[in-house]
């Protein structure tokens, strides 16, 4: 069986979510049709919300696609990337979007990134 080779593409971020502590949006970005309606995107939201803010783990496998998440007190940020994609590259978007937002949110010398 040969192995599966992907041509290099800069579209290996299919969307960034941010959810609340309850799994509400706060923020969404899609960056293909995968899911094309927001019905669609908020049953996706719900449906990584539940399998994932319980785990203590970083990385879920689900509808196809991985998902590479943190959370913290309040917060639960997201990356999406296919199947197929280097958990890696996904994890250097989310480690780089969660600290940006660390630095932002910062007030009196401790911020919402701690655990």
């Amino acid at each position: 069986m040969e192995a599966l080779v992907l041509e290099p593409s800069l579209y290996t971020v299919k969307a960034i979510i941010i959810l609340d502590n309850d799994g509400e949006r706060l923020f969404a970005k899609y960056y293909d049709d995968t899911y094309p309606s927001v019905k669609e995107q908020r049953a996706f939201e719900k449906n990584i919300f539940s399998k994932t803010h319980r785990s203590d783990s970083e990385i879920a496998l689900l509808e196809g696609l991985t998902v590479v998440y943190k959370g913290s007190i309040d917060l639960y940020c997201y990356v999406i990337g296919s199947a197929h994609q280097n958990e890696l590259m996904l994890t250097a978007v989310l480690n780089c979007l969660f600290d940006s937002l660390s630095q932002m949110l910062r007030y009196g010398g401790d911020t919402w990134g701690h655990l």
